[in-house]
């Protein structure tokens, strides 16, 4: 192994807390094409044990490093051609750990227009700049006077010429630019304003027409309102430092002096130099590191907010799954009508229909009896009610109907429909429903959602499920990156059935990508069910090493092979068969079996090809074979008597859904179609840095209502068995507004109440048509 690739190892194993070796055989791993699942799976005897989470970390900062790598090779060849590549200034390249480290070197060789300090020394004045540098009892005046001839017109002229020699020397000297970017690290302000005449146009940034604070601790949430402001040209954005220093040299201003021994005061030349380095700083310092912290900001809060979404998608991928049942999605809408779709335990769909309960048909006997009749014909189980405009009249229609029905009875659950209407209009909802209107799929998407989250949002672009904050802010290309990693750990964390998996789904196995998945779905349709996973390698293209990648992530149920029901590698069946046969079991009456799996000695069956990492991974899974990852399914409970947020008083608890959590807390749904904010300082009756430890997405919390906010839209909640305090936290107001996810107001007036007796007629009526 190369020098270089020992340093990235050995840089690497510090920041994900590994070994180095541990490092090189990941990366190793990796250039051979493996994908992260599949090393963090199967791959733990090679690698120590490195998991997802430091791998992910692992893959991010190799390509960072290489490209610093690559970088450095370029700078190091253009300074050599030039002729001024010294040991010394090579060896200060080769320690350069940051491409901002680099540049900062490589700036006084970088080739690059025609400067004031390149015209000065053609003019002849470079042995000046040096002499007032060197020589302090020199009189500048003086000095400068041999030197007027020619282009340089008098003493000035040649003083100036001068200073911008120095003042490039000054600008140009990487170890000062590294102390200055410190001191602007530590002392820099961020301050916004208000631009002239937008106060009423941009109301929604009115926190921070008049705000400051420090750079260093700027969060992610906040520096991302006032970056979105400034594009929208209604704030204006400064870095300040040493604002409010009223002394005649200002800290930045003596750094650059104290790194040239410039006094101020004693020798003639000192008073000259002195202002060269106030002009160094002024004219060009300031201002391009300025620039400098406030592109480090924009990438810190992006960062972050990368980060959160990540997480948030994680958490809503990995929700529980309601099972497979058959299900009814409901669209709701309501001058369109809301859009009804049943499909049955597989996702298939197996009919729609759209009812106009609401204005201006104000059909809701008719409604009613439809949804009984779809109720009853298909024998229902779950109905799944998206959250948009009208979701809280829809629900109520589907309880009133519910009341009436006799035992058993479909469970009714709100969902999100975050992206159903890209999904709607996309080109695999096309294919796969080319004969169906758009409108309707919405309703197919909201409820398979419920039955198998994973599932159907593979389907949607990640970026348009809405679990983020700023998402439309911040670089696209590595947050489709990060949620492309979240999506294909999630995936193959799950598992996905071989025979029933959707090509978007298969898509997202390590290994498969979208050509081979749409392979893999024609060879089933062409040749059947697969009956063991070795007959993936009859698929065209697939070849032994996307085998290798994407077998244990496949299950088959019912097949040839009970191993292919589990997450057990086909490389590893021999492993698995010496474990069986020791315990004179057959291997169908052995799996979960966990008192005789317990006792065996994992050591035992450690042998030259799998370590004990691989034996103990296959133990429990045949103790639990094919289990799923995910919670149990649950659903919060919304009060029938809160429907809008003027129903909301302070101190109502609450059922709700977290639907996203930030830096800054966590957004509820209560089943007001507006989130309310639980402030992080509300989450629970402790301490709570990251309120990620506290709550995800999907899950289903009581909250406290403790200030309403009707006509801007903000609800505060908290989370805290005993919260006495009815105010609300400054930041919990200011984020509230800025960031809470929106859902559509429900359009007035609300439905008609339905005549005396017009639901038990609509029941009789769906019944009678069973």
């Amino acid at each position: 192994m190369s020098a270089q690739a020992d340093e990235i190892s050995r840089l690497i194993a510090v920041e994900i807390a590994a070994q180095p070796r541990q490092v090189s055989a990941a990366v190793a791993l990796l250039d051979e094409g493996a994908t992260v699942p599949f090393i963090a799976r199967y791959r733990k005897e090679i690698t120590g044990g490195l998991d997802d989470t430091q791998l992910r970390t692992l893959e991010e900062r190799l390509g960072y490093l290489r490209e610093l790598a690559s970088r450095r090779a370029t700078v190091l060849e253009s300074i050599r051609s030039q002729g001024k590549l010294s040991d010394a200034l090579e060896a200060q390249i080769a320690a350069a750990l940051t491409k901002a480290e680099l540049e900062d070197l490589y700036l006084p060789y970088k080739p690059r227009r025609r400067t004031r300090a390149e015209i000065a020394r053609e003019r002849g004045l470079g042995p000046l700049a040096e002499a007032l540098l060197d020589d302090r009892a020199l009189i500048p005046a003086e000095a400068a006077a041999a030197y007027v001839q020619g282009e340089i017109g008098d003493v000035k002229a040649a003083l100036e010429g001068a200073r911008d020699i120095l003042m490039e020397r000054f600008a140009e000297n990487a170890e000062l630019l590294g102390r200055l970017r410190a001191h602007m690290k530590t002392h820099a302000v961020l301050r916004a304003k208000v631009a002239e005449g937008k106060q009423e146009a941009g109301a929604k940034f009115s926190d921070y027409f008049d705000h400051h604070e420090r750079w260093a601790t700027v969060p992610s949430h906040r520096a991302l309102a006032m970056l979105r402001g400034r594009n929208e040209e209604v704030l204006t954005l400064e870095i300040e430092v040493d604002a409010d220093d009223v002394s005649t040299l200002k800290p930045a201003e003596k750094m650059i002096a104290d790194a040239y021994a410039i006094p101020a005061g004693g020798a003639a030349a000192n008073a000259w130099l002195l202002d060269v380095a106030k002009w160094t700083w002024r004219v060009k310092l300031s201002f391009s590191l300025a620039m400098d912290l406030m592109m480090e900001m924009r990438e810190r809060a992006e960062d972050e907010a990368i980060h959160v979404f990540a997480r948030n998608l994680k958490d809503l991928l990995l929700a529980a799954p309601a099972g497979s049942k058959a299900t009814m999605g409901l669209d709701p809408g309501i001058r369109t009508g809301v859009k009804l779709a049943v499909v049955d335990h597989t996702g298939k769909l197996v009919d729609t229909a759209t009812v106009y309960p609401f204005q201006p048909r104000n059909d809701l006997r008719g409604a009613q009896a439809e949804i009984a009749r779809l109720i009853a014909q298909h024998r229902v189980e779950l109905i799944a009610i998206g959250n948009g405009t009208a979701s809280r009249e829809t629900d109520k229609l589907v309880a009133d109907l519910l009341a009436n029905l006799a035992p058993p009875k479909p469970i009714k659950v709100v969902v999100s429909e975050a992206g159903a209407s890209v999904y709607s209009a996309s080109a695999t909802a096309a294919a796969e429903f080319p004969n169906l209107d758009v409108s309707l799929r919405g309703a197919v998407s909201i409820a398979r959602r419920l039955q198998d989250p994973l599932a159907e949002l593979v389907k949607i672009e990640p970026r348009a499920i809405g679990v983020g904050q700023y998402q439309h802010d911040v670089d696209q290309y590595r947050l489709a990156k990060m949620l492309d990693a979240v999506v294909e750990d999630a995936v193959n964390a799950v598992g996905v059935d071989l025979n029933t998996a959707s090509a978007s789904l298969l898509a997202r196995v390590s290994g498969l990508g979208g050509s081979l998945a749409e392979a893999i779905v024609a060879h089933r349709d062409q040749a059947g069910a697969f009956r063991t996973r070795r007959e993936l390698l009859e698929v065209a293209r697939l070849g032994p090493k996307t085998f290798e990648q994407c077998a244990g992530f496949l299950r088959i149920g019912n097949g040839d092979e009970p191993l292919d029901a589990s997450s057990v590698h086909p490389e590893a069946y021999g492993l698995a068969a010496r474990i069986v046969a020791a315990c004179g079991r057959d291997l169908r009456t052995l799996m979960g079996d966990s008192k005789t799996l317990r006792a065996l000695d994992p050591r035992k069956f450690v042998d030259d090809h799998f370590g004990l990492p691989t034996v103990r991974d296959i133990l429990v899974e045949l103790e639990k074979p094919g289990r799923d990852p995910r919670p149990e399914f649950r659903t919060a409970t919304f009060n029938d008597d809160v429907h809008d947020i003027k129903d909301l008083k302070p101190g109502m608890m609450l059922e709700g859904t977290v639907t996203n959590v930030a830096a800054f807390g966590a957004f509820i749904d209560i089943g007001v179609h507006q989130d309310g904010l639980v402030h992080v300082s509300r989450l629970a009756d402790r301490y709570v840095k990251d309120p990620h430890d506290v709550v995800k997405a999907g899950d289903v919390v009581k909250v406290r209502v403790v200030d309403v906010d009707a006509k801007r839209k903000r609800i505060a909640l908290s989370m805290k068995k005993d919260d006495g305090d009815a105010g609300v936290p400054s930041s919990t107001a200011r984020t509230a507004a800025t960031h809470a996810p929106r859902k559509p107001a429900p359009q007035k007036p609300r439905p008609a109440a339905a005549p005396q007796g017009s639901l038990g007629a609509a029941l009789f009526d769906a019944l009678q048509r069973k």
